[in-house]
């Protein structure tokens, strides 16, 4: 997948590079970024980069395809910057942008076009709660990177990142009672992956 040239050295800086002039939020890097600052750009790729990434391999499943999402979000990024109006958070803003190039990716790569049958999720059963509390981060991210593609955007969108299942059907193109079917199906294959791993 080709590069832009002008991002490709975010990711090659050493970290012995000083801290820009100025704050270090990531409002006043954003800011920073904007005036040029190239050492700014590399404190904002590096305070953004750990949890875009954890959110890229929660969309895509595998590491080489939340990488190359990665890439391409902080080039959106980048590019958009002059966008942020400064209405809450920074690093809220940032999230969708990395949210939508997930979803772009998974648009291109039919993987949203998926379906399962609403009548056959309904009809699983749901009553029994699952134990993902007792879960670890880690151990839950696992499980969720086998969920199906559309059912785990589904789960990441509305459980994770807090969109409405009215703002999930728009994004993704459903109707709301599939968004909630993949949800539930989302769901009910956690609780059959936490179980198996209970028996090992």
């Amino acid at each position: 997948m080709k590069r832009s040239s002008g991002f490709l050295h975010l990711i090659t800086w050493t970290t012995t590079d000083d801290p820009p002039a100025g704050g270090s939020t990531l409002e006043q890097l954003a800011r920073a970024c904007l005036n040029g600052d190239r050492k700014a750009q590399k404190r904002l790729y590096d305070a953004l980069a750990p949890k875009m990434m954890a959110l890229c391999l929660r969309y895509t499943g595998d590491r080489p395809t939340a990488e190359d999402v990665l890439q391409d979000g902080f080039i959106t990024l980048f590019s958009r910057l002059d966008s942020y109006s400064g209405a809450g958070s920074f690093e809220g803003w940032a999230r969708r942008i990395f949210v939508n190039t997930a979803l772009m990716h998974l648009r291109k790569t039919d993987a949203l076009k998926l379906s399962d049958d609403i009548g056959e999720a309904r009809a699983l059963s749901s009553g029994e709660a699952t134990p993902v509390q007792k879960m670890g981060y880690r151990e839950l991210m696992k499980l969720i990177a086998e969920l199906p593609p559309d059912a785990r955007t589904v789960f990441n969108m509305y459980v994770i990142e807090g969109y409405s299942h009215k703002e999930i059907a728009e994004a993704l193109g459903l109707n709301e009672a599939t968004s909630r079917s993949k949800l539930q199906r989302a769901r009910i294959r956690l609780q059959e992956l936490i179980k198996e791993q209970e028996k090992h």
